[in-house]
């Protein structure tokens, strides 16, 4: 059995720095800036390590993602499927910036991917 993506990837740092320039990206998106207006900073570096946790979980790594579920944790937020699109599309120009190959890129996308329904409204 080969490495897991986790591992693919380069691990919690690895995984840490993309979400920091995907969680940039989203934040100050003209569309989706609006889920992170009138946010305090202590609430955005929670989000960002919910992320991180929910990331390496999610790609085999060695922690446990102890966050809402999905569907919870965005209900009422309004996620319509413009969002979602320009989300997904800030996620492959950060994978583009950190050279993510393709194989590791088709896995995250499709562990992304998968969480759609529970997030779009």
């Amino acid at each position: 059995m080969g490495d897991s993506l986790y591992a693919r990837l380069g691990g919690y740092d690895a995984i840490a720095a993309v979400t920091d320039d995907l969680v940039m990206r989203l934040s100050s998106d003209p569309q989706l800036g609006r889920f992170w207006k009138h946010r305090g900073e202590d609430g955005i570096r929670r989000e960002k390590q919910l992320l991180v946790d929910f990331l390496c979980a999610s790609a085999g790594g060695p922690l446990y993602y102890v966050g809402r579920d999905m569907k919870t944790s965005h209900r009422g937020m309004g996620i319509d499927a413009s969002d979602w699109q320009t989300f997904i599309g800030h996620l492959q120009a950060t994978l583009d910036k950190f050279s993510v190959p393709t194989p590791e890129r088709a896995e995250v996308l499709g562990f992304i991917e998968g969480t759609r329904r529970d997030i779009v409204e």
